[in-house]
């Protein structure tokens, strides 16, 4: 889409997103998972690199990684890429 679009979600918890029952530990400690606040709201193909924002004053949380390839299989939530665990390395390397 050519229009700029948002979603509200909600963070799941790392270890219940690495359970056997979703991602089965393929879920790395620099990675969020999330879900749609809405039933059948899931980012689709080409969102990757989209914003996760988060905070009354919005911050950027993470970027939009990867999701399965069936995006609606609400056993594997999207996951997010954390900027707050490359803080560092962000400001590095864009000075």
């Amino acid at each position: 889409s050519p229009t700029l679009q948002e979603m509200e979600v909600t963070v799941m918890d790392a270890r219940m997103c690495n359970n056997s029952r979703f991602w089965n530990g393929e879920i790395g400690p620099t990675m969020i998972c999330f879900q749609g606040q809405h039933r059948g709201s899931v980012p689709g193909k080409g969102d990757s690199g989209s914003p996760l924002v988060c905070g009354k004053e919005p911050t950027v949380a993470g970027v939009m990684s990867f999701t399965e390839k069936n995006a609606t299989d609400p056993f594997k939530p999207p996951v997010a890429t954390s900027t707050m665990k490359h803080k560092k390395w962000i400001q590095k390397t864009l000075k």
